[in-house]
């Protein structure tokens, strides 16, 4: 059984900048391609970025490119957005998702394992 917990949401002004943090346990789960997608107030979930289970492969929604950077560190069992350059328009809770087959990048809403969310606020 894989688990994903994330962290590291909050309230920061708009130019601000947060890290979310999505810690990974569980078999195999290295072996796991992961994401990060997000739910703003009111709409429906949207892809925010992905990385295949290499890392060899990142990609990103359009309106994060140049201001989200994914990571993952396996030995630690950690996978990271670092967000940059905020505004309010990426308000939304946040989910950390992962599977052994699905393409996250292209069906990430059929990923098998999905943390809890953290919810990220960005004022004016």
């Amino acid at each position: 059984q894989v688990q994903l917990v994330e962290s590291g949401g909050g309230l920061v002004q708009a130019g601000g900048s947060l890290r979310l943090s999505c810690a990974t346990s569980g078999r195999d789960v290295s072996n796991y391609g992961v994401g990060w997608i997000r739910r703003g107030p009111g709409k429906e979930r949207e892809f925010v970025a992905a990385m295949s289970w290499t890392g060899g492969q990142i990609y990103y929604t359009d309106s994060v490119k140049g201001r989200f950077t994914l990571s993952r560190d396996k030995v630690k069992g950690m996978v990271y957005l670092q967000m940059n350059s905020l505004t309010p328009e990426d308000t939304a809770v946040y989910y950390c998702a992962a599977d052994l087959e699905v393409d996250v990048a292209k069906e990430w809403y059929q990923c098998d394992y999905w943390g809890q969310g953290t919810q990220v606020t960005v004022a004016t």
